[in-house]
């Protein structure tokens, strides 16, 4: 029953574009206890699907920019390969580490930018 809520959580995430990862990882590693490596490995592979049904949904919706997406999708073949040999060779410890250090910087940069909006607004 835990999977399928991480999972429905993920899902909702993701299909609004923000990336389920950001709950799925920390779900799995705290919930589940799976090593990260695993819990990174099967967020690749439940991104697949959740993906093709939330980019279904957007192109209908003529939501995607295709000339701003290629160049991005392009880099994003080259940074998926050399992340992914980065992070085979990493301790499963240094990529978690390096994972919450990621949503943190995130989460950090998200409240400065809510807070100049605000502020931009007045």
């Amino acid at each position: 029953m835990i999977l399928f809520l991480i999972g429905l959580a993920a899902g909702i995430i993701s299909g609004m574009g923000i990336g389920g990862g950001a709950v799925m990882i920390p779900a799995l590693v705290i919930f589940v206890k799976p090593e990260q490596h695993i819990a990174q490995s099967v967020n690749l592979i439940y991104f697949i699907p959740t993906a093709i049904i939330a980019l279904i949904v957007h192109v209908r919706n003529k939501r995607i920019d295709f000339k701003m997406a290629l160049p991005i999708i392009i880099a994003g073949f080259i940074g998926a390969y050399m992340g992914s040999r980065l992070a085979i060779n990493l301790p499963g410890l240094v990529l978690r580490k390096w994972f919450g250090v990621f949503l943190l910087a995130m989460g950090c940069y998200e409240m400065v930018r809510k807070s100049r909006e605000k502020e931009e607004k007045k």
